[in-house]
Protein backbone atom coordinates (compact mmCIF):
# COMPACT_ATOMS: atom_id res chain seq x y z
CA UNK A 1 0.00 0.00 0.00
CA UNK A 2 1.63 3.41 -1.49
CA UNK A 3 1.66 6.45 1.86
CA UNK A 4 -1.10 9.40 1.46
CA UNK A 5 0.09 11.88 -1.18
CA UNK A 6 -0.23 14.33 2.29
CA UNK A 7 2.77 12.34 3.77
CA UNK A 8 4.78 13.75 1.29
CA UNK A 9 3.71 17.10 1.97
CA UNK A 10 4.43 16.92 5.71
CA UNK A 11 7.71 15.34 5.13
CA UNK A 12 8.62 18.42 2.89
CA UNK A 13 8.03 20.43 5.69
CA UNK A 14 10.77 18.31 7.85
CA UNK A 15 13.00 20.81 5.50
CA UNK A 16 11.69 24.13 5.08
CA UNK A 17 14.61 25.83 6.48
CA UNK A 18 12.72 29.04 5.83
CA UNK A 19 10.21 28.59 8.48
CA UNK A 20 13.68 28.68 10.48
CA UNK A 21 13.28 32.17 11.28
CA UNK A 22 10.00 32.46 12.66
CA UNK A 23 10.82 29.10 14.73
CA UNK A 24 13.52 31.29 16.43
CA UNK A 25 11.38 34.12 17.23
CA UNK A 26 8.43 31.98 18.64
CA UNK A 27 11.22 30.22 20.77
CA UNK A 28 12.31 32.94 22.12
CA UNK A 29 8.64 34.65 22.90
CA UNK A 30 7.68 31.31 24.42
CA UNK A 31 11.07 31.27 26.49
CA UNK A 32 10.70 34.44 27.39
CA UNK A 33 7.11 33.72 28.43
CA UNK A 34 7.55 30.29 30.62
CA UNK A 35 10.67 31.76 32.11
CA UNK A 36 10.74 29.66 35.65
CA UNK A 37 12.42 26.43 35.65
CA UNK A 38 9.70 24.98 37.35
CA UNK A 39 7.02 26.35 35.70
CA UNK A 40 8.88 24.95 32.43
CA UNK A 41 9.50 21.21 34.05
CA UNK A 42 5.29 21.33 34.88
CA UNK A 43 4.23 21.64 31.51
CA UNK A 44 7.15 19.38 29.94
CA UNK A 45 5.22 16.57 31.98
CA UNK A 46 8.37 15.88 34.32
CA UNK A 47 5.91 15.02 37.50
CA UNK A 48 3.47 12.84 35.74
CA UNK A 49 6.75 11.22 33.82
CA UNK A 50 5.78 11.92 30.49
CA UNK A 51 4.74 14.78 28.01
CA UNK A 52 1.43 16.97 29.56
CA UNK A 53 0.18 18.09 25.86
CA UNK A 54 -1.03 14.85 24.31
CA UNK A 55 -2.89 14.68 27.76
CA UNK A 56 -4.11 18.79 28.15
CA UNK A 57 -5.21 17.80 23.96
CA UNK A 58 -7.56 15.53 24.78
CA UNK A 59 -10.57 18.38 26.08
CA UNK A 60 -10.19 20.58 23.34
CA UNK A 61 -10.29 18.20 20.32
CA UNK A 62 -12.74 16.03 22.27
CA UNK A 63 -15.10 18.80 23.35
CA UNK A 64 -15.17 19.77 19.66
CA UNK A 65 -15.83 16.58 18.18
CA UNK A 66 -18.71 16.01 20.32
CA UNK A 67 -19.61 19.54 19.23
CA UNK A 68 -19.77 18.21 15.90
CA UNK A 69 -22.07 15.17 16.64
CA UNK A 70 -24.30 17.39 18.54
CA UNK A 71 -24.92 19.85 15.98
CA UNK A 72 -25.67 17.18 13.29
CA UNK A 73 -28.70 16.03 15.31
CA UNK A 74 -32.42 17.99 15.68
CA UNK A 75 -32.14 20.24 19.37
CA UNK A 76 -28.58 19.47 20.11
CA UNK A 77 -27.28 23.27 19.31
CA UNK A 78 -26.90 24.70 22.93
CA UNK A 79 -25.20 21.98 23.71
CA UNK A 80 -22.93 22.20 21.31
CA UNK A 81 -22.42 25.65 21.72
CA UNK A 82 -21.47 25.01 25.46
CA UNK A 83 -19.13 22.06 24.17
CA UNK A 84 -17.68 24.52 21.95
CA UNK A 85 -16.96 26.88 24.62
CA UNK A 86 -15.36 24.76 26.80
CA UNK A 87 -13.07 23.38 24.21
CA UNK A 88 -12.17 26.62 23.47
CA UNK A 89 -11.11 28.02 26.77
CA UNK A 90 -9.16 24.68 27.39
CA UNK A 91 -6.91 25.88 24.58
CA UNK A 92 -5.04 27.92 26.30
CA UNK A 93 -3.59 25.43 28.84
CA UNK A 94 -2.60 22.83 26.32
CA UNK A 95 -1.28 25.43 23.93
CA UNK A 96 1.23 26.23 26.62
CA UNK A 97 2.60 22.57 27.32
CA UNK A 98 3.15 22.17 23.56
CA UNK A 99 4.69 25.29 22.74
CA UNK A 100 6.89 24.52 25.52
CA UNK A 101 7.78 20.72 24.26
CA UNK A 102 8.04 22.78 21.15
CA UNK A 103 10.50 25.70 22.16
CA UNK A 104 13.29 21.97 23.06
CA UNK A 105 13.05 20.19 19.76
CA UNK A 106 15.19 19.75 16.88
CA UNK A 107 14.99 21.91 13.86
CA UNK A 108 13.38 19.50 11.48
CA UNK A 109 10.55 18.84 14.17
CA UNK A 110 9.67 22.42 15.17
CA UNK A 111 9.47 23.08 11.47
CA UNK A 112 6.93 20.52 11.64
CA UNK A 113 5.80 21.73 15.03
CA UNK A 114 5.07 25.31 13.55
CA UNK A 115 2.74 24.12 10.93
CA UNK A 116 0.67 22.13 13.39
CA UNK A 117 0.60 24.88 15.75
CA UNK A 118 -0.61 27.07 12.93
CA UNK A 119 -3.30 24.48 12.37
CA UNK A 120 -4.86 24.74 15.78
CA UNK A 121 -4.63 28.04 16.15
CA UNK A 122 -6.30 28.19 13.17
CA UNK A 123 -8.76 26.07 13.90
CA UNK A 124 -9.25 27.82 17.71
CA UNK A 125 -10.21 31.02 15.51
CA UNK A 126 -12.57 29.33 13.32
CA UNK A 127 -14.56 28.00 16.68
CA UNK A 128 -14.42 31.95 18.39
CA UNK A 129 -16.16 33.06 15.08
CA UNK A 130 -18.60 30.09 15.35
CA UNK A 131 -19.32 31.52 18.96
CA UNK A 132 -19.91 34.87 17.56
CA UNK A 133 -21.80 33.57 14.50
CA UNK A 134 -24.31 31.72 16.90
CA UNK A 135 -24.45 34.09 19.49
CA UNK A 136 -26.04 37.08 16.67
CA UNK A 137 -28.55 34.04 15.65
CA UNK A 138 -26.55 32.54 12.62
CA UNK A 139 -26.77 28.97 13.40
CA UNK A 140 -26.31 27.87 10.07
CA UNK A 141 -23.50 29.64 9.78
CA UNK A 142 -21.91 28.99 13.17
CA UNK A 143 -22.17 25.47 12.25
CA UNK A 144 -20.41 26.06 9.07
CA UNK A 145 -17.41 27.44 11.16
CA UNK A 146 -17.09 24.49 13.80
CA UNK A 147 -17.34 21.93 11.04
CA UNK A 148 -14.43 24.06 9.28
CA UNK A 149 -12.39 24.20 12.35
CA UNK A 150 -13.11 20.46 13.28
CA UNK A 151 -11.38 19.65 9.81
CA UNK A 152 -8.42 22.00 10.14
CA UNK A 153 -7.67 20.95 13.64
CA UNK A 154 -8.15 17.09 12.55
CA UNK A 155 -5.08 18.32 10.25
CA UNK A 156 -3.54 19.67 13.11
CA UNK A 157 -3.66 16.17 14.66
CA UNK A 158 -2.32 14.41 11.58
CA UNK A 159 0.85 16.85 12.41
CA UNK A 160 0.85 15.88 15.79
CA UNK A 161 0.90 12.24 15.09
CA UNK A 162 3.38 12.71 12.47
CA UNK A 163 6.09 14.57 14.97
CA UNK A 164 5.06 12.40 17.99
CA UNK A 165 5.39 8.72 16.22
CA UNK A 166 7.77 9.86 13.29
CA UNK A 167 10.17 12.39 14.11
CA UNK A 168 9.80 10.49 17.72
CA UNK A 169 9.34 13.83 19.49
CA UNK A 170 8.46 13.56 23.17
CA UNK A 171 9.03 9.74 23.48
CA UNK A 172 11.87 7.71 25.58
CA UNK A 173 14.50 7.85 23.62
CA UNK A 174 16.65 5.17 26.28
CA UNK A 175 13.08 2.81 26.20
CA UNK A 176 15.04 -0.31 23.97
CA UNK A 177 17.67 -0.14 26.00
CA UNK A 178 16.94 -2.93 28.66
CA UNK A 179 15.53 -4.75 24.95
CA UNK A 180 19.18 -4.53 23.86
CA UNK A 181 21.59 -5.23 26.15
CA UNK A 182 22.73 -8.80 27.38
CA UNK A 183 21.33 -10.10 31.13
CA UNK A 184 23.79 -10.36 33.71
CA UNK A 185 26.95 -9.33 34.51
CA UNK A 186 29.17 -7.66 31.69
CA UNK A 187 32.61 -6.45 32.44
CA UNK A 188 32.81 -2.50 31.51
CA UNK A 189 36.66 -1.28 32.34
CA UNK A 190 39.46 -1.47 35.14
CA UNK A 191 38.57 0.52 37.35
CA UNK A 192 41.61 1.80 37.27
CA UNK A 193 41.20 3.26 34.09
CA UNK A 194 38.04 5.17 35.09
CA UNK A 195 39.48 8.38 36.77
CA UNK A 196 37.43 10.00 39.78
CA UNK A 197 35.08 12.85 39.17
CA UNK A 198 34.66 12.96 35.57
CA UNK A 199 31.95 11.76 32.90
CA UNK A 200 33.83 8.62 30.64
CA UNK A 201 31.54 7.49 27.60
CA UNK A 202 32.14 3.33 27.76
CA UNK A 203 30.67 0.56 25.33
CA UNK A 204 29.50 -2.66 26.48
CA UNK A 205 27.35 -4.99 23.97
CA UNK A 206 27.37 -2.28 21.66
CA UNK A 207 25.19 -0.03 24.17
CA UNK A 208 26.96 3.43 24.65
CA UNK A 209 27.24 4.07 28.63
CA UNK A 210 27.78 7.12 31.23
CA UNK A 211 30.48 6.01 33.69
CA UNK A 212 30.83 8.61 36.59
CA UNK A 213 33.10 7.21 39.94
CA UNK A 214 32.59 8.46 43.21
CA UNK A 215 35.95 7.06 45.26
CA UNK A 216 35.50 3.02 45.27
CA UNK A 217 31.98 3.75 43.66
CA UNK A 218 31.17 3.74 40.25
CA UNK A 219 27.54 5.02 38.52
CA UNK A 220 26.69 4.24 35.17
CA UNK A 221 23.74 5.03 33.20
CA UNK A 222 22.69 4.91 29.53
CA UNK A 223 24.85 7.87 27.29
CA UNK A 224 21.69 8.38 25.43
CA UNK A 225 19.41 11.01 26.85
CA UNK A 226 16.34 9.87 27.14
CA UNK A 227 14.75 13.15 25.92
CA UNK A 228 16.18 13.29 21.96
CA UNK A 229 19.69 10.90 22.60
CA UNK A 230 22.04 13.66 23.21
CA UNK A 231 25.33 12.35 24.12
CA UNK A 232 25.58 12.88 28.03
CA UNK A 233 29.09 12.30 28.25
CA UNK A 234 29.77 15.47 26.91
CA UNK A 235 27.74 17.59 29.11
CA UNK A 236 28.61 18.80 32.74
CA UNK A 237 28.26 17.50 36.35
CA UNK A 238 26.44 19.64 38.29
CA UNK A 239 25.66 19.80 41.77
CA UNK A 240 21.79 18.96 42.99
CA UNK A 241 21.27 19.25 47.02
CA UNK A 242 24.33 16.77 47.29
CA UNK A 243 23.15 14.46 44.53
CA UNK A 244 25.74 15.02 41.40
CA UNK A 245 23.62 15.38 38.12
CA UNK A 246 24.72 15.13 34.64
CA UNK A 247 23.24 18.08 32.11
CA UNK A 248 22.83 16.92 28.86
CA UNK A 249 24.21 19.18 26.11
CA UNK A 250 21.53 19.57 24.01
CA UNK A 251 18.62 20.97 25.88
CA UNK A 252 19.86 20.80 29.87
CA UNK A 253 17.78 17.93 30.52
CA UNK A 254 19.24 17.38 34.01
CA UNK A 255 19.62 13.47 35.61
CA UNK A 256 20.98 12.31 38.70
CA UNK A 257 23.82 10.26 38.52
CA UNK A 258 23.24 7.44 41.18
CA UNK A 259 19.51 7.01 40.40
CA UNK A 260 18.88 8.08 36.73
CA UNK A 261 16.08 10.41 37.92
CA UNK A 262 14.79 13.56 36.75
CA UNK A 263 16.15 16.39 38.19
CA UNK A 264 14.79 19.23 35.54
CA UNK A 265 13.44 18.59 32.04
CA UNK A 266 12.72 18.91 28.86
CA UNK A 267 13.19 15.20 29.60
CA UNK A 268 10.36 12.85 31.32
CA UNK A 269 11.99 9.40 31.57
CA UNK A 270 14.49 8.58 34.02
CA UNK A 271 18.03 7.31 32.39
CA UNK A 272 18.28 3.49 32.64
CA UNK A 273 20.04 2.52 35.46
CA UNK A 274 22.81 -0.19 35.62
CA UNK A 275 24.03 -1.78 38.79
CA UNK A 276 27.96 -2.13 39.14
CA UNK A 277 30.31 -4.13 41.06
CA UNK A 278 34.54 -4.49 41.52
CA UNK A 279 35.74 -8.00 40.99
CA UNK A 280 39.31 -7.70 41.57
CA UNK A 281 40.22 -4.89 39.62
CA UNK A 282 37.50 -5.02 36.92
CA UNK A 283 34.41 -3.13 37.45
CA UNK A 284 31.69 -5.09 36.04
CA UNK A 285 27.50 -3.40 35.32
CA UNK A 286 24.58 -5.15 34.73
CA UNK A 287 20.85 -3.71 33.91
CA UNK A 288 18.45 -5.13 36.35
CA UNK A 289 15.25 -6.57 33.57
CA UNK A 290 17.07 -6.88 30.64
CA UNK A 291 16.14 -9.40 28.46
CA UNK A 292 18.51 -9.26 25.34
Amino acid sequence: MKPLPALELVTRFEDAEWLDPLAKSVRKAVLKVVKPRWARDVLHGVPIGHPVHPLAVQVPIGAWLSAGVLDAVPGGEKAARLLIGVGTASVIPSALAGFTDWSQLHPQQQRVGLVHAAANVTATGLYIASLVQRSTGSKGGGKVLAYLGLATVSAGGFLGGHLSYRQAAGVNHSEEIPHRFPSGWQPLAPLAELPEGGLHNREVAGIPLLVHREGGTVNVLSDVCSHLSGPLHEGKIKDHDGDPCVVCPWHRSTFSLRTGEVKAGPATSRQPLFETRVTGELVEVRLPGADG
